[in-house]
């Protein structure tokens, strides 16, 4: 019994004397704030007491609005609650973006999801695919690739159609810009696609309309090495 009063004595006894570090250390984190997190050295810190020492930082630059700073401090402390937090402050005034690095950060894959669903819902496409990228979520992609495609928005099917690698749908949008005569996203979407046929198709279109680069890239894209010589034969300088 008396070892194990004397143990908890000396428990006690240290956790009060960590207790009473934390508060000396506290006291310099405003000196500590001005010298800037990178030319901060806490090698020589237990790991609890740096850890403790850096969430008190990050609290800091938090509360004077300093989030990137406050975001490199808790990621050093490893505290992923706290950068799900800064992830809220950003959603909460519009800075969509923003929050989502902050959640990528924290793992936070059920913030990534409902942030990805809200700006979809709203209409921030770059935003919601940045999201569900992160996280992986295919069928999310596959849905906004769709609505893109419906909705004329070239620039962000091809995006999504070309980060989950399907080339089918690749080569649909280039039929699609091909029809509405956008050149330069057919383009695009087909050289992702690697489908040669849609490629000559685009060459052949191309150099109906004068677009003579164009069919260039698309012919030598295609592999046809016929159409690439009568090109730079009969139309080149």
């Amino acid at each position: 019994m008396k070892k194990m009063v004397n143990a908890l004595a000396q428990t006690s006894a240290q956790q009060l004397k960590k207790s009473e570090s934390m508060d000396n250390f506290k006291r310099i984190v405003p000196s500590l704030i001005d010298k800037g997190l990178d030319n901060i050295n806490l090698n020589m810190f237990s790991e609890d007491m740096r850890i403790g020492l850096l969430n008190a930082l990050g609290d800091e630059y938090a509360r004077k609005g300093k989030l990137p700073e406050a975001i490199k401090a808790f990621i050093l402390a490893g505290n992923k609650e706290a950068l799900v937090s800064i992830g809220a402050d950003y959603e909460r005034v519009g800075l969509f973006s923003s929050a989502i690095d902050s959640y990528r950060l924290a793992d936070a894959t059920d913030k990534l999801l409902k942030i990805g669903n809200k700006c979809l819902d709203d209409g921030r496409i770059a935003d919601a695919i940045k999201a569900f990228r992160l996280i992986g979520n295919v069928d999310k992609l596959v849905s906004v690739g769709e609505d893109c495609l419906a909705k004329g928005k070239w620039d962000y099917a091809i995006e999504v159609f070309s980060a989950i690698g399907n080339k089918v749908k690749l080569a649909s949008v280039g039929d699609k810009c091909l029809q509405e005569n956008q050149i330069g996203y057919a383009a695009k979407a087909y050289e992702l696609s690697g489908d040669k046929d849609k490629l000559n198709l685009l060459g052949d279109t191309c150099l109906r309309q004068g677009l003579l680069s164009t069919a260039l890239t698309a012919y030598t894209q295609s592999g046809n090495a016929v159409m690439v010589q009568f090109i730079k034969e009969n139309f080149r300088q």
